[in-house]
């Protein structure tokens, strides 16, 4: 897909030093492994309560290396989004040392690797198609190289002796399909945007997720207080948008330098 999107001129000539190549999918790579494993070993009310960290932590990563300073109006608003999003999907909560881990190691290694798409776009002006052209072949060849392995450890099983067919393969090309595109939005919205917006808003996609599962599977989830939990989320998120594109919303901090009396 990478040299797909080269040979049509979406990725142009660029540089992104090795250092922070590695950096960025050492983050990206134990992100998309500790979101799995934390779904694996944890309940999904505890896994979605980790997801909801993921904001705080990001607010946290802004705060101390941007020196961003967040209004109080945005900072209520993301405690609305939180308080929705929580109500309508944390349901059983049960957590176990190995599951925490987990998530622990999920939450800031996916807080980060958000963090460094914008700070890496900034820093060394790349498009969204340039960024991920040079994190894309390296977060692959990574993971097929120690995939397996992991997987294996894991699981107990071998990825080898998977018993394919054509439903199997049709699944995992569109997953594959599925994934390009969610890292390409990621990417421009990250870089248009920051990883503490991507994630506000991107609770978005929780909401349809519930609303198409009421479509699709029923209505017996759909009761008051994931309707109310809706509701809340989505009007924090229209007062997150309000309140942060308000000047002192989200603004930089600006360190005054000592001056001298003479």
């Amino acid at each position: 897909m990478t040299a797909v999107l080269r040979w049509l001129g979406y990725i142009q000539s660029s540089h992104l030093p090795l250092p922070e190549l590695l950096k960025f999918v050492l983050f990206a790579n134990f992100s998309i492994v500790g979101m799995n494993v934390s779904l694996m070993w944890n309940s999904v009310g505890f896994y979605q309560i980790a997801k909801l960290s993921m904001i705080p932590v990001s607010c946290f990563l802004e705060v101390v290396m941007d020196k961003i300073q967040y209004s109080r109006d945005t900072k209520l608003s993301i405690a609305v989004v939180l308080l929705g999003v929580g109500v309508c999907t944390v349901t059983d909560v049960s957590v176990n040392t190995r599951g925490f881990i987990a998530a622990f190691i999920a939450v800031w290694s996916t807080s980060l690797q958000q963090y460094y798409v914008h700070h890496l776009q900034r820093r060394y002006n790349l498009s969204s198609f340039n960024l991920l052209g040079h994190t894309a072949p390296a977060q692959a060849g990574t993971l097929l190289l120690f995939g397996p392995f992991l997987d294996y450890w894991l699981t107990d099983k071998r990825v080898d002796a998977y018993s394919y067919n054509l439903v199997s393969v049709m699944f995992i090309i569109l997953s594959c399909t599925i994934a390009v595109g969610t890292n390409l939005s990621q990417f421009i919205c990250i870089g248009r945007f920051t990883a503490v917006s991507f994630q506000v808003l991107g609770h978005m996609k929780t909401i349809f997720v519930l609303i198409m599962g009421f479509f699709f599977f029923g209505k017996e989830g759909l009761n008051l207080h994931v309707v109310l939990g809706m509701i809340i989320a989505v009007a924090g998120m229209i007062w997150y948008g309000n309140a942060s594109s308000k000047p002192g919303g989200k603004e930089h901090r600006s360190l005054s330098l000592p001056t001298s009396r003479q």
